[in-house]
């Protein structure tokens, strides 16, 4: 978040305040808040009124969640159209990442310095996320925090239960086995099928390669979730602030 905040001399902020300005509820809505046991700072219910916190490294949590650290990073999520590289510059004079936002953010500061979070195949379209921050992409993109990533794909031929299940135990590819966590069969006929998979894995067109191995080559896919974060109404090429508590979350989940 780059919200600018009043802070003392030594980097403090009353808390009921922080709160307030961040945009949880109105100053005395949040005075109630702590009264009632409802506010963690550090893992430490404050109940205190007038506690002074850091506002860029306090780990506050507000009923159970989580409320990011005031910084000068940018969080976005972009809705990545099919046939955009995913890169910010292109050798080659594909169209880039940057294409799309000097399109939807012409007026943007180019000192930001965005760049992707992981990244798309060229051919496949949806959920990315832009940021100017290097320690939330890198261990986002680390395979270890195993963020759930959810597509919806159009496959060739009709996908059956039998093959949702052969999904769900694990399939072996070239660089090792791979499985999906969830699958939905959204349509099947026997020209083609619609089907919803969740897979933490990050491999090189993952997902391709596991449908094309159990006989269903993907005409189209699209992500539509990424952890808590989801496309909702966000149109192609369409740019959109992660929300307090998108950002919160997903920050619990690479433990930062």
């Amino acid at each position: 978040m780059n919200d600018v905040l009043a802070t003392d001399e030594d980097g403090l902020i009353r808390l009921q305040k922080l709160l307030a300005q961040s945009g949880v509820a109105s100053r005395r809505k949040c005075e109630e808040l702590m009264l009632a046991g409802e506010v963690e700072v550090d893992g430490e219910v404050v109940t205190r009124l007038g506690t002074k916190v850091d506002p860029r490294v306090a780990v506050i949590r507000v009923s159970g969640q989580r409320l990011p650290p005031i910084s000068d990073h940018v969080y976005l999520v972009l809705n990545k159209p099919r046939g955009v590289v995913s890169t910010m510059s292109d050798p080659e004079g594909r169209r880039t990442l940057t294409d799309v936002l000097q399109e939807v953010r012409p007026s943007a500061d180019s000192s930001e310095r965005l760049f992707h979070v992981g990244r798309l195949d060229t051919d496949t379209s949806g959920l990315l996320l832009l940021t100017n921050d290097g320690d939330f992409a890198h261990k986002m993109a680390h395979p270890s925090y195993e963020v759930d990533k959810t597509y919806v794909a159009e496959v060739d031929g009709e996908v059956t239960k039998h093959t949702s299940e052969t999904l769900l135990g694990g399939v072996e590819l070239d660089d090792g086995p791979v499985a999906v966590t969830r699958v939905r069969i959204i349509a099947a006929t026997r020209q083609k099928s619609i089907v919803e998979l969740v897979i933490h894995e990050g491999r090189n067109r993952i997902v391709r390669r596991l449908l094309a191995q159990v006989g269903h080559p993907v005409r189209k896919l699209t992500r539509t979730e990424l952890g808590p974060v989801d496309l909702g109404q966000l149109k192609s090429g369409q740019l959109r602030d992660l929300t307090l508590d998108e950002l919160g979350a997903l920050l619990d989940s690479v433990r930062m």
